[in-house]
């Protein structure tokens, strides 16, 4: 057998019995088959936020035992289609192509099986904001928002826009996304920071290079089970007319509202309901979700005992760069990941960066815990 279909073949072994460790085999067989059991009784039903979560925790233990078996079993195929193949180098060029796909299905398997902070299986608000300097700036948000909507509806993610505001000539000033999916905030919370622009500015009548910055900020949305005090007396209220795209579905009296939160300066705005009560009601969860993710910022920096993922609004902490001008790249200045298909990039293939960034950050864990 050639050296690298061996090679394949066992790493994708190795992550199939890594998988099955994480998983603890056995219990999690043994569970599947109480939440299966339990799923078929007639008052399942009866309590839907309780049925909600254990609906959850079985489609989580079948997603990770199909993972497991469908990567024995292309382990296995591919070991008896190379014996079959007999030397033929097609069928061989076959099998390796098989197998590498294999393999990469793997290490992201292995990835997603490291989601397993207390938020990350939930689904995320994304906010983004454009730094100073005006009209290239507020562009440069919006091309952020367009990167995370491709990103997200690529891998199967549900996105809605819950505010936004355009920017005086392009772009945005700002916009908050909801993206909804399993394990939506493991993935994306380690974009929480400062993006960096350098490129030629469309603005700029004299073709001269600009530097943009706009900052994102990710918090998990939260149910009932996670509570958060919140002083109703530290949380001041505006209302304003709803603005940006909407159509017939924009309430044109004040509907909006902006909620801020005085001991943090948090401010959460909602306009994308139909009603007031509506935006309030979003923008009320919406804050909670913000003062949990501070929460979650404050024990993870604990853990580290630095502020490697703390960003500077003012723009002073940068956590990915991307240059298209005078040269295309684009680099996590955390991982030192770095890729020079920019449009890729900003096309929203962003895989390799949050894989980077997620590995990185377990890393750190461990090594903070040793």
């Amino acid at each position: 057998m050639s050296t690298d279909i061996k090679t394949l073949v066992e790493e994708i072994k190795q992550s199939a019995e890594l998988l099955r460790r994480r998983l603890d085999w056995d219990v999690a067989e043994k569970r599947l088959d109480e939440l299966n059991a339990l799923s078929e009784q007639p008052e399942f039903w009866n309590d839907p936020e309780e049925a909600r979560k254990l609906m959850a925790e079985r489609q989580r233990l079948e997603d990770g035992i199909r993972m497991v078996r469908e990567l024995e079993k292309e382990a296995a195929d591919g070991l008896e289609l190379y014996e079959l193949a007999d030397g033929d180098e097609d069928m061989i060029a076959d099998v390796r192509a098989s197998l590498q796909s294999a393999r990469e299905k793997a290490a992201k398997a292995e990835l997603q099986a490291l989601l397993s902070g207390e938020a990350d299986a939930n689904d995320c608000y994304l906010q983004i904001n454009a730094g100073a300097g005006g009209t290239e700036s507020q562009d440069w948000a919006s091309m952020l928002r367009r990167m995370y909507v491709r990103w997200a509806e690529s891998n199967g993610y549900k996105v809605e826009e819950e505010d936004a505001h355009d920017g005086d000539e392009a772009g945005i000033k700002s916009a908050t996304l909801l993206i909804s999916g399993h394990n939506a905030y493991g993935w994306l919370k380690s974009e929480n920071g400062v993006h960096r622009l350098v490129r030629i500015s469309p603005f700029d009548s004299s073709a001269r290079r600009h530097t943009s910055f706009a900052s994102v900020s990710v918090s998990p949305v939260i149910d009932e089970s996670i509570e958060v005090e919140i002083d109703p007396s530290d949380v001041r209220t505006d209302t304003y007319r709803s603005s940006g795209a909407g159509g017939q579905h924009v309430n044109k009296t004040d509907s909006a509202v902006r909620l801020t939160h005085d001991p943090t300066g948090i401010v959460v705005a909602c306009q994308a309901g139909r009603s007031q009560h509506q935006n309030r009601a979003k923008a009320w969860e919406m804050l909670r979700s913000k003062l949990y993710e501070l929460e979650l910022q404050k024990r993870r920096e604990a853990a580290q005992d630095s502020h490697d993922s703390k960003s500077d609004i003012g723009w002073g902490h940068q956590i990915r760069s991307y240059v298209l001008q005078p040269y295309q790249l684009v680099k996590d200045l955390r991982t030192n990941y770095e890729t020079s298909d920019t449009s890729g990039v900003l096309n929203g293939d962003l895989d390799a960066f949050l894989s980077a960034a997620l590995a990185h950050s377990v890393v750190g864990n461990e090594e903070s815990a040793a």
